[in-house]
């Protein structure tokens, strides 16, 4: 029986699993470099954030954990962390601006959270440093 078109698009989930981490990380290490160094945009007032601060340490994970997500090293771990901080990001800087997420700002943070948390159940793919290392 010759394969269907379902079933030629369905064998691509692999390498699909691998483009939407590798999407989603680069969007998520832009988010943070727009934090730590102002670019690429610069944050309201042309500042960056104080290192030492929570939302220094938010950049920091999405820079580095985004690092991580990006080349699928440590994918299920780094995942997992960078979904709390979605999380908690969410909770502390949306959620008190109301209820609906269109309107408090926080679409990309639930977003980013559920991404992230899938990426720690499902693995970084076939395209990742952790398939290379047979993990």
């Amino acid at each position: 029986m010759p394969p269907t078109l379902a079933s030629k698009w369905s064998a691509c989930a692999p390498r699909l699993l691998s483009v939407l981490r590798i999407v989603a990380a680069l969007l998520f290490i832009e988010v943070g470099a727009t934090k730590l160094f102002g670019f690429p945009i610069p944050m309201p007032g042309g500042m960056t954030v104080e290192i030492f601060s929570l939302i220094g340490l938010a950049g920091i994970l999405e820079v580095f954990g985004g690092a991580l997500m990006l080349l699928g090293l440590f994918a299920r771990p780094a995942a997992f962390i960078l979904a709390g901080e979605m999380a908690v990001a969410y909770f502390m800087a949306h959620f008190g601006n109301g209820f609906w997420p269109i309107a408090n700002g926080g679409t990309d943070a639930i977003l980013f959270c559920f991404i992230w948390l899938f990426f720690s159940a499902a693995g970084a793919g076939v395209w990742s440093l952790d398939a290379a290392r047979g993990r």
